[in-house]
């Protein structure tokens, strides 16, 4: 069992996973949709729309994994697997749908129909960044002992948006675009993504600490069996000691 996380799940607990699950998955459908139809130039980096929002996606794992350790953490990135998947089956069944006018197909294929190569890409880079992502936050845990939420956070989120836009970006374009400017993509990318991943420590330990709250609220607020002091039956014998 994994030391320090919470092992006894109660209907707060299952709230916090199932809120976090939807805006996780939320954030991954929408996040590909936006980098196959915008770029945005945030600040000097020149990035794919949607890479805020997938950016989002590694403090809810932090949050997860600081809380309920690797295993329900890896759930969540699973979930946001399905997610994706679903939305591509959707996107292929309304896709082969006849439209009204021609003008909407060919507008549903410039937003709903990204290459392969990207759509490959994605998911590929998502998979292994994602667990990468859970298993180095854990792994910072134990040298940490538990302590400086921050290194943990930093480090572990850090290198794995490294691994994904380095894997993204070459599946994706590689043979498209020049060696140079592959590299610029890559660099560009995972600076901007680096910076949002600073930015996002203070949410990282905003968010632990509400969650905590709101979740032992409950268990503070419901007493334990093992502790509660049991009723001595009273017992009727029928007989009035005044009668």
């Amino acid at each position: 069992m994994e030391e320090g996380v919470r092992s006894v799940i109660n209907e707060r607990d299952l709230l916090v996973l199932t809120l976090f699950s939807g805006v996780f998955g939320a954030a991954i459908v929408f996040a590909n949709i936006a980098a196959g139809v915008k770029l945005i130039n945030f600040f000097g980096f020149i990035v794919p729309a949607g890479t805020i929002a997938y950016s989002v996606t590694f403090p809810i794992t932090d949050i997860v994994d600081e809380l309920y350790g690797k295993r329900k953490a890896v759930y969540i990135v699973w979930a946001g697997l399905a997610a994706e998947l679903v939305m591509l089956l959707l996107i292929a069944l309304d896709y082969i749908q006849p439209p009204l006018e021609p003008s909407q197909q060919q507008l549903y294929e410039r937003v709903f129909s990204p290459q392969l190569r990207i759509v490959l890409g994605s998911i590929v880079a998502y998979l292994i960044s994602q667990h990468h992502d859970v298993w180095a936050f854990w792994k910072w845990r134990e040298v940490t002992n538990g302590r400086h939420l921050w290194i943990r956070n930093n480090a572990s989120t850090m290198v794995s948006q490294l691994i994904d836009t380095s894997i993204f970006t070459t599946i994706a374009f590689y043979g498209v675009v020049p060696l140079p400017d592959l590299a610029n993509m890559v660099l560009s990318m995972w600076l901007f993504k680096v910076l949002i991943a600073a930015l996002d420590t203070p949410f990282v330990y905003a968010g632990v600490r509400l969650v905590k709250r709101y979740v032992e609220g409950l268990s503070a607020a419901v007493p334990s069996p093992s502790t509660t002091t049991p009723r001595t039956p009273r017992i009727d014998t029928g007989v009035s000691l005044y009668s």
